[in-house]
């Protein structure tokens, strides 16, 4: 099945993206994910949502997009995926340090419990729905 993005620019302090995957997000497209983070944070985004509310799976791949992400949003350059092993690494390195301006909002029960196994979960804030997330990045 195929994914769509979408992204949503908030004014707000700080500025905020809202994107949005629906679908499936693997190898085929992760690489997109990366694309509309780096994106929204060259357009000035310094707060994050990925709204997962209709994500319907996750390979291991998206997880690689999801730490990319959070690499983007503090500045970092992410992983190479090129690196193979070494990307895996940095992965689990970075499990220590939640990202406080990136949030995942409404994940699926399959889509939690890969993020919660592979402890990916640590890295961000939870909400339930985007809603909750964008409230939690403006303080509200």
């Amino acid at each position: 099945m195929a994914m769509t993005i979408d992204v949503e620019r908030l004014e707000g302090n700080p500025p905020l993206a809202v994107v949005s995957l629906d679908g499936e997000l693997d190898a085929s497209n992760y690489e997109r994910v990366i694309e509309a983070v780096r994106a929204a944070y060259q357009d000035g985004a310094r707060g994050l949502v990925l709204d997962l509310a209709n994500l319907t799976f996750m390979a291991s791949s998206g997880l690689f997009a999801l730490h990319s992400a959070v690499r983007i949003m503090r500045g970092d350059t992410p992983p190479d995926p090129d690196a193979g092993w070494g990307a895996l690494h940095e992965m689990a390195a970075d499990h220590d340090s939640t990202a406080s301006n990136v949030r995942l909002a409404g994940s699926q029960e399959a889509i939690a419990r890969v993020l919660e196994r592979t402890g990916m979960s640590r890295l961000f804030g939870l909400d339930a729905t985007r809603d909750d997330a964008i409230a939690a990045l403006q303080g509200a």
